[in-house]
């Protein structure tokens, strides 16, 4: 388990290269769809950019730890109609397996649901990728139908307050 200093910011022009990288790499997107990358360019990222975090309704977020520099992402975005928040999280392979996600996505989870933003939170991982379904259960996802609203797919794992499980600790790093 990682014991150094995490940090988690606001995505902003000096993290682009390092997304470049993370979206770029065939192992973290591949159960997104990109076993090769998405192959993106930072002029591309720099056009996206302007479109995130640009109200407390959608953020986008940078994570850095100690000894390792960028770790990967993690964003949501509030579906206010439906009361939901659409949750994601990507970590570069040298982050993975050492309880940074658990820490990174629960500040999101927490986010969310502390602040009133939306009453649940969803993620929908591919069938296949383990490793996102075991962090998703520790944190008190559970998986139930697709609501019909949201595009076709194959799994919609949801959180509550009364579900999630925070894996902060007492104190912020």
């Amino acid at each position: 388990m990682y014991t150094g200093k995490i940090r988690i910011k606001e995505t902003d022009q000096s993290d682009l290269p390092n997304i470049m990288q993370l979206w770029n790499n065939g192992q973290v997107m591949f159960y997104v769809g990109f076993p090769r990358g998405l192959g993106v360019t930072i002029e591309r990222l720099q056009k996206w950019l302007d479109g995130v975090n640009q109200d407390i309704f959608r953020r986008h977020y940078s994570i850095y730890a100690e000894n390792i520099g960028y770790c990967g992402e993690t964003f949501y975005d509030i579906d206010h109609e439906h009361d939901l928040a659409i949750l994601d999280i990507k970590l570069l392979p040298k982050a993975q397996g050492k309880g940074i996600a658990a820490y990174a996505f629960s500040n999101v989870i927490d986010q969310v649901l502390s602040n009133d933003l939306a009453t649940k939170a969803y993620v929908d991982p591919h069938p296949d990728n383990k490793k996102a379904w075991k962090l998703y259960e520790k944190l008190g996802f559970i998986s139930k139908p697709r609501p019909a609203f949201l595009k076709k797919g194959p799994t919609y794992l949801e959180v509550t307050p009364d579900t999630f499980k925070c894996a902060c600790p007492a104190e912020s790093a």
